[in-house]
């Protein structure tokens, strides 16, 4: 009878399983679904039915020149904030998988901290800081702001690969006679590079959709987020707005399948070469 039960029980499981996972993404994305279905109606209005089908909204973002600075200030800061945070994470991720650190898990919760802190709390001790220090409100101040608090995530995401593969193939480089640098290089960093570019994407996608410190911090040159809220004040630029958010919707869609296609790609050929003969190999190769 337990044999007999034992398979109802589990699709009873799987159906409830199902089912939560159905309503839960029904209430993720049916309501990002409506942006850029709203995008496209001939109205200044949110409205339903549609009066239309349009692209005048579409076609109004290639001549707005305040939308174009604000993009290219949220790339510049996205960019920068992405490779510093992920250089910051990888020193900090191997220190504290490869090294005993004393209090080692104190420094990594104090690493960790700002995953905890108010971003408004952040936001205004920081510009407190830069003010009393006589700096001055600017792209810069929001790249620090981001940094703090893109490093915990660079660290968390690169923290499980560094602890995920032998340590012994680094020792094995080091006894082929390649110094540290080299070994990091040629041996660690082609085994943490899923790890490197998962850490990218997402420091870049916080840095760019950040809003509140970007909205303390930005000064006079505005983020796409600030500008977005600057425009959500007046009713007849809410179109625009639509349309913008729906170009970043599929843009960041875009670019995570492209980044999970590269991590999906580069397990598979480790997995069919064998990391602990290709690696080696190449050490000895570059001889």
């Amino acid at each position: 009878m337990n044999a007999i039960a034992e398979p109802i029980r589990t699709k009873k499981r799987s159906k409830t399983l199902l089912v939560y996972a159905f309503f839960y993404l029904s209430f993720l994305y049916v309501p990002v679904l409506f942006l850029p279905l709203f995008s496209f109606n001939d109205s200044m209005y949110i409205s339903f039915p549609f009066r239309g089908f349009t692209l005048e909204w579409y076609r109004g973002m290639l001549v707005n020149q305040a939308m174009h600075s604000a993009l290219f200030n949220s790339l510049r800061v996205g960019l920068f904030v992405s490779v510093a945070s992920t250089v910051l994470g990888i020193f900090a991720a191997k220190a504290v998988t490869r090294y005993r650190i004393p209090g080692r898990k104190p420094v990594i919760g104090m690493i960790m901290l700002p995953l905890v802190i108010p971003e408004i709390i952040v936001a205004v001790a920081l510009l407190i800081f830069i003010l009393q220090a006589g700096g001055k409100l600017s792209l810069y101040s929001i790249a620090l702001g981001h940094i703090l608090l893109c490093v915990p995530f660079a660290m968390a995401v690169l923290m499980s690969r560094f602890e995920g593969f032998d340590q012994a193939m680094e020792e094995a480089s080091m006894d082929l006679g390649e110094n540290g640098w080299w070994t990091f290089w040629r041996v660690t960093f082609p085994i943490v590079l899923p790890g490197v570019i998962a850490s990218l994407l997402l420091c870049f996608t916080i840095s760019f959709d950040e809003f509140i410190i970007a909205f303390f911090l930005g000064g006079t040159d505005p983020t796409l987020p600030v500008y977005m809220w600057n425009q959500l004040r007046f009713p007849k630029l809410l179109p625009g707005v639509l349309a913008l958010g729906a170009c970043i919707f599929f843009v960041s869609f875009l670019v995570i399948g492209f980044a999970e296609w590269i991590r999906q790609r580069n397990d598979h050929l480790l997995s069919r070469t064998g990391v602990e003969t290709a690696i080696p190999s190449q050490i000895v190769g570059g001889e």
